[in-house]
C-alpha cells in the first residue's frame, strides 16, 4: 500500500512538525484537523493544498491518518471517528500500545505507531533535527509497516523496530536521553545555588558546553569510552570529597550523587582502565556493596 494521501488529527506541536515534513518531502497532506480550528488553519496555509477540516472530515479521501493527540486522548479520539476498511492509522505515542486503536483496527483499517525520538518543545529545532533521528516503528500489517519505512526514509529517519509489549520500556528508557538530562542539570543549579550562590542562567551558560562535549565524545567513542572525572580516574578521594560536600547540603542531594556513581562505576568496570582494587575503593567510597 503506498502512503497515499495523508491527513493529520492533533495539531499541537509533534503533529504540526510532521506534517510541515511531510510536505517538505512531497508527500500529500490534505487535510489536518485540531480542536481549535484556528491552529489547523494556520498550519494548513503553510501546506501545499492542505485543508483544514473536523476531525472526521479529515478521514474522508484518506489513505494513511496520523493521531497526532496526548496518550491519553489516543483511544477516545479513535472510538469517535468514522473509519473505513482499507484506511491506515497511526499513532505517534511511543509508549502506547496499538491496541489503543482497536477501533479502526476493527472497521477494518491497519494500526501501526510511529514515533519520532526527537524534542518537540521548539519545533522550528525539531523540524531541523529530524533527519538523522531514530523513529520507533509498529505495524500490526507487513504493507502499513513498508509504507512507515518509506516515511521513514523520505524524511531521513533511522527506522527502530518494536513489538507488541515493548513500547512502555522503549519510552521510558528514551526519557535518560531526553528530559531526565533536564533533572541532572536543575540538580546541579540547586547545589549551586545553595552552595555557591551561582544563578540559574549562570550554571546553564557554564553546565551546557560541558554536557554537549560529554554527548559528542559519548558519540565517538561510545559510553564507557566517553567517561571522564573521578570514577574513570579511580579517584576515590575525591570522590569522597564530593559526597561530604552534598551530604552537607542535606535533602537528597548527597543520594542522587551516589546512585548515579553506582552506574558510573559500571562503566568504569566496562572500559577496563582500573584495576580491583580501584574498583573496589571507589565502591566504599559511594556505599556499594560488591
Amino acid at each position: 500500500m503506498p502512503a497515499g494521501r495523508i491527513a493529520i488529527i492533533g495539531c499541537g506541536r509533534l503533529g504540526a512538525t510532521l506534517a510541515r515534513a511531510f510536505d517538505a518531502a512531497g508527500l500529500t497532506v490534505q487535510a489536518v484537523a485540531s480542536r481549535r480550528p484556528e491552529i489547523a488553519q494556520a498550519l494548513a496555509r503553510q501546506l501545499k493544498a492542505c485543508v483544514a477540516v473536523s476531525a472526521g472530515q479529515a478521514l474522508q479521501g484518506a489513505d494513511l491518518v496520523f493521531l497526532c493527540v496526548p496518550d491519553d486522548a489516543i483511544a477516545a479520539q479513535c472510538a469517535q471517528l468514522p473509519w473505513q476498511a482499507g484506511q491506515a492509522v497511526v499513532h505517534c505515542s511511543g509508549a502506547t500500545e496499538l491496541s489503543a486503536l482497536a477501533a479502526a483496527r476493527a472497521a477494518g483499517a491497519a494500526v501501526g505507531g510511529f514515533h519520532p525520538l526527537q524534542i518537540f518543545s521548539d519545533p522550528e529545532l525539531a523540524l531541523q533535527r529530524l533527519p538523522g533521528c531514530s523513529v520507533g516503528i509498529e505495524a500490526e500489517s507487513p504493507g502499513l509497516l513498508a509504507v512507515l519505512h518509506e516515511l521513514a526514509g523520505r524524511l531521513g529517519l533511522r527506522p527502530l523496530a518494536l513489538r507488541p509489549g515493548q513500547r512502555a520500556a522503549y519510552h521510558g528508557a528514551a526519557s535518560y536521553a531526553a528530559s531526565f538530562l533536564l533533572s541532572m542539570l536543575d540538580e546541579a543549579r540547586q547545589v549551586w545555588g545553595e552552595a555557591l550562590g551561582f544563578t540559574p542562567e549562570q550554571t546553564l551558560q557554564a553546565l551546557l558546553p560541558l554536557a554537549r562535549s560529554t554527548l559528542e565524545a559519548a558519540e565517538r567513542r561510545g559510553l564507557a569510552a566517553a567517561q571522564a572525572g573521578p570514577i574513570s580516574r579511580g579517584d576515590a578521594g575525591v570522590l569522597a570529597a564530593h559526597l561530604q560536600a552534598l551530604d552537607a547540603l542535606g535533602g537528597e542531594h548527597g543520594e542522587f550523587y551516589r546512585e548515579f556513581s553506582r552506574r558510573q562505576l559500571e562503566l568504569a568496570r566496562e572500559a577496563g582502565r582500573l584495576g580491583e582494587a580501584e574498583l573496589q575503593a571507589l565502591a566504599r567510597a559511594i556505599g556499594a556493596s560488591r
